[in-house]
């Protein structure tokens, strides 16, 4: 393979970047127009729930969200990894091990890799969407890069 094929998401960018925004946004706006509406002095519970949601939204977004690689391309024996403005470079025979998780939104395929590289010792992306009607189906990209990691590793042609 001599050319770069995307294998991450398109929807990458709306899920770490739109997203949040409209999330925290929307709780912004509730607790503002709440607030106006005079509810801190009627009943200062009802407040909890935003708060409540804007907290547990930042850690879910903090360890499943925010860490997906902006771009990964499949370069063959390599896959480049872009994020955050820095590319790095993580070859197929550095991976130890692939795993994906297919029952969350968005999807994610992490790489933890034998040797840790600047973007660290896990390098995490949400695949290009496959439809399949079958929730529990394997994910393709997943598992083609097991394949080729085993391979690589093992020294065999990719």
């Amino acid at each position: 393979m001599n050319q770069m094929v995307k294998i991450s998401s398109a929807w990458t960018s709306f899920y770490k970047r739109v997203f949040p925004i409209m999330w925290f946004g929307f709780l912004a706006f509730f607790m503002f127009t709440a607030l106006a509406g005079g509810v801190l002095r009627e009943s200062p519970i009802f407040m909890l729930g935003p708060i409540l949601m804007a907290v547990i939204g930042y850690f879910m977004m903090k360890n499943m969200v925010w860490i997906l690689a902006d771009e990964v391309y499949d370069c063959g024996e390599y896959l480049l990894f872009k994020n955050a403005g820095k590319e790095e470079m993580v070859y197929l025979s550095n991976v130890m091990n692939v795993s994906a998780t297919t029952m969350m939104n968005p999807p994610h395929v992490t790489l933890r890799l034998i040797a840790p590289g600047t973007i660290g010792s896990e390098v995490t992306f949400s695949p290009a969407e496959t439809f399949t009607l079958n929730p529990f189906a394997k994910n393709r990209i997943a598992d083609d890069l097991m394949v080729r990691a085993h391979r690589a590793r093992a020294g065999r042609a990719v």
